[in-house]
């Protein structure tokens, strides 16, 4: 079972663009729920500072809400962002998820990966349909 898993993309924007989805409070809240899933900003806590806690609440279209909870851990701009998360804030094990900007042929590569616990097959593959969701909201943010 793998303990991590990368998803990578190239678009059409500058690295200073692309890591501002991660470091700029509206840009994450957008991508991060997708374009399905609404994450309110008076329910998002976000400054993306080493050392500082961050927390969301997505808003599911059956009605319920999911309590996210994380630290940043690394914020180098344009290059490489690291920060923890996890959907069960009462538990104390946290994800790690990196994305590493990288300027490539047409824009700018992202590859985002995230590493903890083992993974079950079913859970690889709701982590990559999560990740090309946000990766597409991502695309639609950065043609604006």
């Amino acid at each position: 079972m793998p303990e991590s898993l990368t998803i990578t993309r190239t678009f059409a924007a500058s690295p200073e663009a692309v890591f501002s989805l991660w470091t700029d409070p509206a840009k994450f809240a957008t991508w991060f729920g997708t374009d399905a899933i609404p994450v309110p900003a008076e329910t998002l806590s976000y400054d993306a500072v080493p050392g500082s806690s961050w927390s969301a609440v997505m808003h599911l279209p059956d009605g319920s809400t999911k309590n996210w909870v994380g630290e940043f851990v690394e914020v180098t701009p344009p290059s490489r962002f690291v920060m923890t998360l996890t959907d069960e804030p009462e538990n104390p094990a946290r994800a790690t998820v990196t994305a590493v900007v990288t300027p490539a042929e047409g824009g700018t590569e992202l590859a985002m990966t995230q590493a903890g616990a083992p993974m079950s097959d079913e859970q690889v593959a709701g982590l990559t349909a999560g990740y090309n969701a946000f990766f597409d909201t991502m695309a639609k943010i950065l043609a604006r």
